[in-house]
């Protein structure tokens, strides 16, 4: 069961970058509750509270997802499209993480309603500072309608 206010939903399936990323927000001290999930399944699991998420409150949805694109199960692409056609989550900032500098992924994520892409640095101490500046900007700086927050 997930308890309190989830900031944060990650959605990784490469244990390296994942941890990377926990470890960017939690040195960075953004984000209190991170959820990772490792496919895209489950990430639409979490948000519609279906599966090994089906007790948990739907309504409690998060301030921001770190999404790759290259997913099992289902990719990036195909769950930025659900979250982006469904009322409860559309408007949530989602941030595309990915390896893949491919102008046509690119182009369809923002076409698909992607709020940023952002190539994954190699570099640990550039991860780390994108992670940073990605968490500051979406959780502190930017404003969400009221009721989005």
């Amino acid at each position: 069961m997930i308890e309190g206010e989830v900031e944060i939903l990650l959605v990784e399936d490469n244990p390296n970058d994942s941890e990377l990323a926990l470890r960017a927000l939690k040195k960075n001290k953004i984000a209190n509750n991170v959820v990772v999930v490792t496919d895209g399944e489950q990430a639409l699991d979490f948000f519609f509270a279906r599966g090994e998420f089906s007790g948990r409150d739907a309504s409690n949805v998060p301030k921001m997802v770190l999404l790759d694109l290259k997913l099992p199960k289902m990719d990036g692409l195909e769950v930025l499209k659900v979250l982006k056609d469904h009322d409860s989550t559309k408007t949530i900032p989602i941030i595309m993480l990915t390896s893949s500098k491919e102008e046509n992924d690119i182009v369809e994520s923002y076409r698909l309603g992607v709020n940023s892409y952002i190539v994954k640095p190699v570099d640990f101490d550039k991860f780390v500072e994108a992670v940073r500046d990605i968490g500051v900007y979406w959780l502190l700086l930017n404003q969400l309608p009221a009721g989005k927050r």
